[in-house]
C-alpha cells in the first residue's frame, strides 16, 4: 500500500466490527476483510441487492469520526441500472458498489445479515395472580324503542355500572361513532374492555359484537443491544409468545453514553433514535400477533422497562442530562400513557405503563428485575446484577436495599474486543485450555459439538468461526489464569511460549492464538485489558455498597440480563466479575427485566409494589464515592488484589500471585514497555 495513500476508518453497526481501509475500497470487501458477514448471491455483480447497507450520518464522538453520505462513492451504472429496476430505499446503497471515500458508520439492515445476532431474552417462568389493569365483560343491551330516548351508548354503559358495580365508569369518546354498528352486529350483545389502574377511573377503552374470550398484553424490555417483547393472555396470565431483535439504535452508538454524546453532538436527530426503536417495536409486535393469529386491535395493555437512557429514548425525552452529574432524569416515577401517543400499533385504546427509574443510571429495568427477584423480601444478602453495557447493582434483603450502577461499557458483549463479536452464529461462546498443553477447546454458537468432538469440522462449515462473544472472552481470560498464562494482575506471560506455540509474540506484547478456522481468533493483551476495566468496574460497585452495609459478607447472588444468563458462574468470579459467595447460591435468573414487566402487566398491584420499593431504595453514585478508585484498582487483578475469595478457593484452585515485573511481558496497558527483570 502507498504510505500517502488515504484512509478511512469504517465502524459496521450491529456487530460493531471496525477498522481502517484505503479510500476507494467497496464497503463489501471491507466488510469481508473484519468478519462481517454480508449476504451477496451474486458474486459482487449488483444483480441480487442482497447487500444493502445505509449510512448513520452524524457527529460520533466516541469513534472521532463524522460520517455521511457523502463519504460514500457515487452510483456505479450497475447500481443506478439496480435501482430503476428494483424496489430499493432511497437510503440504501449496493455494498459491492458503493466505495469508501471517507469515515463511514455503516448499518447493515436485518435482511442482509447472514450471522444475526442471538437475541437471548427467552421468556422464564412465572407464577402471578392474574389482576390486570384490563377487564372483559359481556352485557346484553336492550333495543332501542320510541318510549325510551335514552342512545345506545348510554344504555350500553348503564348495563356495564349494572354488573361491575362501577358507577364511575366511562366510555371513551371515539368509541361513540362505532358503538351502534357493534352492537347491531352483535344481535345487541357486545363484549367490553375495561381499562383501570392506580387511581385512574374505569373506562371502556374497546368494544366487539357478541363474545369476546381473550384480549392480550405486551412486556417489553427495552435493552440498549436487544429488545424483547412478550405477548401475554390478560384473562390467564399466560405468556403466549416472545420474540427478540437487535436494538437499531445501536447504529448512532454502542453503549449508552455514546449514544447520549450523539444526541449532544446531533441535537436534530433526537427523533430519529426515538422513531427507530418504536419502529423495532411495531415490528415485534407484528411478529408475536402472527404467531397466535391475533390482531394488533387485540392488544389493549403494554408494560416497558428499560435503562434510563432506553427510557427517555423511548419516550421522545432527550437524554443528555444523564451525561453528566448529576444525572438528572426527566421523569423518575412510573409513566402512564396512550399507546397510540407513542406511535405504537396497538389497538387505539391500548395503554401504556413505564416502571418507574430508580436513580439517574439505574433504569425501570433494575426496578422490574427487583419486582422478578424480590431482594426486598429476602432474609440472605442477595446481590442482584444485571450486566449490560452498564451493570445496574442493587444489593440488600428485606431491612435495607440498596442500588448503584458501573460503567462496564460494550467489552462484555465482545465490542473493544479485537476478534469479538456480539453472540451470533459463528461466535466462541464456551472455550476450555489445557493447564499443561495450553490447547484450547471451545464451542461455537450454531454448532451442538465442541471442537474436538467428531463432526465439528462438518458442521462449523454452515457458520464458520467468526469471532468471539462475551460468554467466550470471560472464559477465556479465567482459563489463561488458572493455566498460569496470565499473572494476578493480567499480564500474559511470554515464556509461556515455550510451553506451547499459542503464545505468539504481537508487537511488544504477547497473546494467545486460539484458531484459524474462518478468521484467526486471537486474544491480545489490549482484550485483557478491556475485560479487566469492565469487570473492575462493576466489582468496585458491588464494594461499595457492600462499604454502606458494614463489609456484611454477600449470602446470595443473582444475574441478570442476556449476558447475566450464559456466563458460567464459576468464571465469574475466577475473573473477580462478582465477589466472593458459595458457588452454590449463584444463579442466573434470565431475563429479570422482563420477568417483571411481565408480573407488572400481569398483575397491576405488583406496579404499586414496585413503585413503593423503589421509593425506599437506597441510591448510590459511584462516582461520587471517594472509595470507587481504591476498590476499582484492587479489582483489576485476578480476582482481586486484597480479597481472598476463600469460598471460590474450596472449589477452585487458584494460581499462586507471581510478581509481574518478573514476568516477559509488557505493563499490559498498551505502552508495549517491556518489564526488566530483577537481579
Amino acid at each position: 500500500m502507498n504510505a500517502s495513500q488515504k484512509m478511512a476508518k469504517v465502524v459496521f453497526q450491529p456487530s460493531g466490527r471496525r477498522g481502517t481501509f484505503p479510500v476507494g475500497t467497496p464497503v463489501l470487501d471491507a466488510a469481508r476483510s473484519l468478519g462481517v458477514y454480508v449476504e451477496s448471491v451474486c458474486g459482487g455483480r449488483g444483480i441480487c441487492g442482497r447487500c444493502q447497507i445505509s449510512v448513520s450520518e452524524g457527529t460520533f464522538a466516541k469513534e472521532g469520526i463524522v460520517s455521511s453520505d457523502a463519504h460514500l462513492g457515487g452510483a456505479t451504472e450497475i447500481e443506478t441500472r439496480y435501482r430503476s429496476l428494483r424496489d430499493m430505499a432511497a437510503s440504501r446503497r449496493l455494498s459491492c458498489q458503493a466505495t469508501i471515500e471517507g469515515d463511514l458508520v455503516v448499518d447493515i439492515p436485518t435482511e442482509a445479515q447472514m450471522n444475526r445476532q442471538v437475541v437471548r431474552k427467552r421468556a422464564e417462568n412465572v407464577t402471578v395472580e392474574v389482576n390486570s389493569a384490563v377487564q372483559l365483560v359481556r352485557v346484553v343491551v336492550d333495543e332501542p324503542d320510541m318510549e325510551n330516548p335514552r342512545g345506545d351508548a348510554d344504555r350500553l354503559l348503564d348495563r356495564l355500572k349494572a354488573k361491575t358495580g362501577e358507577s364511575a365508569l366511562a366510555i371513551e369518546p371515539r368509541l361513540l361513532s362505532t358503538v351502534q354498528s357493534v352492537l347491531r352486529t352483535g344481535n345487541w350483545s357486545v363484549t367490553a374492555a375495561i381499562w383501570q389502574d392506580d387511581a385512574a377511573p374505569p373506562v371502556v377503552v374497546a368494544i366487539w359484537p357478541g363474545a369476546k374470550y381473550t384480549v392480550y398484553g405486551l412486556a417489553v424490555d427495552i435493552g440498549s443491544t436487544t429488545i424483547a417483547a412478550h405477548l401475554c393472555d390478560l384473562v390467564s396470565g399466560r405468556t403466549v409468545t416472545s420474540a427478540g431483535t437487535s436494538n437499531p439504535q445501536i447504529r448512532f452508538g454502542e453503549d449508552l453514553m455514546s449514544r447520549v454524546s450523539y444526541v449532544q453532538m446531533n441535537p436534530q436527530r433526537l427523533p430519529d433514535l426515538t422513531r427507530t426503536v418504536r419502529e423495532a417495536i411495531n415490528a415485534l409486535v407484528g411478529k408475536l400477533v402472527a404467531d397466535v393469529g391475533a390482531e394488533r386491535g387485540d392488544i389493549l395493555d403494554t408494560v416497558f422497562v428499560g435503562n434510563p437512557i432506553m427510557h427517555h429514548l423511548f419516550l421522545g425525552i432527550d437524554p443528555t442530562e444523564l451525561g453528566g452529574a448529576p444525572f438528572a432524569l426527566a421523569v423518575s416515577d412510573a409513566v402512564q400513557s396512550r399507546a397510540a401517543d407513542l406511535d405504537l400499533e396497538l389497538n387505539t385504546g391500548a395503554r401504556v405503563y413505564v416502571l418507574p427509574c430508580i436513580a439517574g443510571h439505574v433504569g425501570a429495568d433494575a426496578a422490574a428485575a427487583t419486582l422478578a427477584v424480590q431482594p426486598h423480601e429476602a432474609e440472605p444478602l442477595t446481590l442482584l446484577v444485571d450486566i449490560g453495557t452498564n451493570a445496574e447493582i442493587i444489593l440488600g434483603d428485606r431491612h435495607r436495599l440498596l442500588a448503584a450502577s458501573s460503567p462496564t461499557g460494550p467489552a462484555f458483549e465482545g465490542a473493544e474486543i479485537s476478534c469479538g463479536q456480539r453472540a451470533a452464529p459463528g461466535a466462541i461462546e464456551r472455550i476450555r485450555i489445557d493447564p499443561q498443553t495450553l490447547e484450547p477447546r471451545f464451542k461455537v454458537i450454531g454448532v451442538d459439538q465442541w471442537s474436538d468432538e467428531e463432526g465439528f469440522a462438518e458442521a462449523v462449515e454452515a457458520v464458520g468461526v467468526t469471532g468471539i462473544c462475551g460468554s467466550g472472552i470471560i472464559e477465556a481470560v479465567a482459563e489463561l489464569f488458572l493455566a498460569g498464562v496470565l499473572t494476578q494482575d493480567g499480564l500474559i506471560d511470554g515464556s509461556a511460549a515455550s510451553r506451547s506455540h499459542r503464545i505468539v509474540q504481537a508487537g511488544r506484547t504477547f497473546a494467545y492464538h486460539v484458531t484459524d478456522h474462518t478468521t484467526p481468533i486471537t486474544i491480545r493483551q489490549t482484550d485483557i485489558r478491556s475485560i479487566q476495566l469492565a469487570k473492575a468496574a462493576l466489582y468496585a460497585g458491588v464494594k461499595l455498597l457492600q462499604d454502606k452495609l458494614g463489609g456484611a459478607p454477600i449470602e446470595r447472588i443473582r444475574l441478570a440480563g442476556a449476558f447475566g444468563s450464559y456466563i458460567d458462574t464459576k468464571y465469574a468470579m475466577v475473573l473477580g466479575l462478582i465477589p466472593d459467595c458459595d458457588l452454590d447460591q449463584v444463579a442466573s435468573v434470565g431475563n429479570a427485566a422482563g420477568t417483571g414487566a411481565r408480573i407488572a402487566l400481569i398483575n397491576r398491584g405488583k406496579r404499586r409494589e414496585i413503585e413503593r420499593v423503589v421509593r425506599e431504595i437506597e441510591k448510590i453514585e459511584t462516582a461520587m464515592e471517594p472509595r470507587f478508585q481504591e476498590h476499582f484498582v484492587n479489582a483489576m487483578a485476578l480476582p482481586n488484589k486484597v480479597d481472598p475469595f476463600t469460598e471460590l478457593r474450596k472449589t477452585v484452585p487458584l494460581p499462586a500471585p507471581r510478581d509481574a515485573e518478573a514476568v516477559d511481558g509488557s505493563d499490559g496497558a498498551g505502552s508495549g514497555r517491556r518489564r526488566r527483570r530483577r537481579a
